[in-house]
């Protein structure tokens, strides 16, 4: 596990949107969705990136609790968290019901 594994499950949704607000990085979410960890020359292999670019967007994705690395021998894999994913929805799910509740009051008001 990485060293910044500590805090995955706790970070900041705003962190987390911004890091996915990339659409590299969102790319890189969903190439590990199937669960599978991956290097970053597997990563870097089929885009027009260099492995550079793909380090540094995996790092931001690390630092907001998406992906997390662990060493296997000379490479990195990194694997998606798919727990802080799961937060991620949930957090939305928790903002859609808030709105869907203000507009509840709001057409009761105007229709009151």
């Amino acid at each position: 596990m990485s060293k910044r594994s500590d805090h995955l499950h706790q970070a900041d949704p705003a962190l987390i949107f911004a890091a996915l607000g990339d659409g590299t990085r969102l790319a890189l979410v969903a190439r590990l969705s199937d669960g599978q960890a991956r290097s970053i020359a597997k990563l870097s292999g089929d885009t027009r990136l260099s492995r550079q670019a793909i380090t540094k967007h995996l790092h931001v994705l690390e630092n907001a609790g998406l992906v997390s690395s662990t060493r296997a021998g000379r490479e990195s894999q990194y694997a998606l968290e798919a727990k802080t994913i799961a937060d991620a929805s949930a957090y939305l799910d928790r903002v859609s019901q808030q709105w869907d509740d203000a507009l509840s009051r709001l057409r009761s008001f105007v229709e009151g």
